[in-house]
C-alpha cells in the first residue's frame, strides 16, 4: 500500500555550516546557517530542530484542546545541547510542557496522546538523548 502525502517539502542545504538552506519546492523558506560555536550570524542545526519539536508539539496539543474545547494555552519549551561523544557529537534533546489551564490529570493524558501522535515525537521517540516533561513552570 502506498501512501498518498498530504504535504511535501523539500529543502536543501548546498554550503554546510557556514551558509543557508532553503527550501526548493516553495520560496518561503531560506535561513542563514552558522554553527553554534560560531560567531557568524545565522541559525544553527539545534535551532532548527528546537523549533520544528516545540511547533509540532504545541500544535498537537492545540489539536487535542480543540478536541476537549479548551483554550489554546499550552507552552513548550525545547532545549537542546550537543555534546562530544566517540564519533563526533550528539545532541539531548528535552521538551518541556506547560498546561496551566487543566487539571495535573488531565494535562498528563493530554501529553500522552500528543506523545502518540504527533509527527516529530514519533521520529524522536525511544532515543535515549530525547525526553518530555509536563511542567508547572518552564525553566
Amino acid at each position: 500500500m502506498t501512501e498518498q502525502a498530504l504535504y511535501h517539502t523539500e529543502v536543501e542545504n548546498t554550503d554546510g555550516l557556514i551558509g543557508h538552506v532553503k527550501t526548493i519546492t516553495s520560496h518561503d523558506l531560506d535561513v542563514v546557517t552558522s554553527g553554534p560555536l560560531s560567531d557568524q550570524a545565522g541559525t544553527n542545526p539545534e535551532q532548527l530542530l528546537a523549533a520544528s519539536f516545540s511547533t509540532c508539539l504545541n500544535a498537537t496539543i492545540e489539536a487535542e484542546e480543540k478536541r476537549r474545547q479548551l483554550t489554546h494555552q499550552s507552552i513548550v519549551r525545547v532545549a537542546i545541547d550537543m555534546i562530544r561523544d566517540t564519533e563526533g557529537f550528539q545532541f539531548i534533546v528535552h521538551a518541556q510542557v506547560k498546561i496551566p489551564h487543566v487539571s495535573a490529570q488531565e494535562a498528563e493524558e493530554i501529553l500522552s496522546i500528543t506523545e502518540r501522535r504527533c509527527p516529530v515525537s514519533k521520529l524522536l521517540m525511544g532515543n535515549d538523548n530525547v525526553s518530555i516533561s509536563l511542567v508547572d513552570s518552564l525553566n
